[in-house]
């Protein structure tokens, strides 16, 4: 599942394809982790679940777990980021089928899987993995200042789920395609899903987010 490197950067290892998560969401913009995946994991997503009463549509194929299951699937994905970055109750149900089913479930909220019992008995049965993509890194140094080779890009904004991620992976994208040698370094769940590697900055204390900034930078 995680790894972390000699450097402190966390390596994701998740298992495709994926069935995302929907739930019951009503707003497009707390998708972002879903529509993160479609759009730069295309081939890495088999289809999507959701309740009869969400509205919005990753324009994928709707599955049921039996049906993701026959198809190969062997990870259901939470797709969302609703605000406060909890679990809904309504949700874990559909979780522990999935679990059941042997299905790895994974999660970028904040609340981690091993919280509700009933899902931890269901992927202890099936043999199922519970992957905590917001799991925080220890022993990050402060950070130096100190001048270093290269040229890093910073995107920044006032909120969340308003283009930082999609930016960054456009631009390194573009910069790929004209032979420019430039990588993606993750500081978000969605993004360290899509890197495979990264370190999620929203689980470092303050003192040494500079610090972390340097280290996977």
């Amino acid at each position: 599942m995680h790894e972390t490197k000699g450097d402190g950067v966390s390596s994701l290892n998740l298992r495709s394809p994926y069935l995302i998560f929907l739930g019951d969401i009503q707003e497009v913009l707390d998708t972002k982790t879903g529509a993160g995946l479609v759009q730069w994991c295309p081939d890495k997503v088999m289809g999507q679940l959701r309740f009869d009463d969400c509205v919005v549509d990753l324009g994928v194929s709707d599955l049921s777990i039996i049906e993701a299951r026959a198809r190969g699937v062997k990870s259901i994905v939470i797709g969302v980021a609703p605000t406060g970055g909890k679990i809904s109750q309504r949700w874990i149900q559909m979780l522990v089928e999935a679990a059941a089913a042997g299905l790895d479930v994974v999660s970028g909220l904040h609340c981690r899987l091993e919280e509700f019992p009933e899902l931890v008995a269901a992927a202890k049965s099936s043999g199922a993995r519970l992957v905590n993509v917001r799991t925080p890194v220890d022993n990050l140094p402060i950070g130096t200042g100190e001048k270093r080779s290269g040229r890093r890009l910073l995107t920044v904004g006032t909120d969340c789920a308003i283009g930082k991620k999609y930016s960054a992976l456009s631009i390194t994208q573009c910069m790929k395609a004209r032979g420019i040698s430039a990588s993606f370094r993750a500081t978000g769940q969605t993004g360290i899903m899509i890197a495979g590697e990264g370190m999620p900055i929203d689980t470092v204390v303050a003192d040494f987010v500079a610090g972390a900034a340097e280290v996977l930078s």
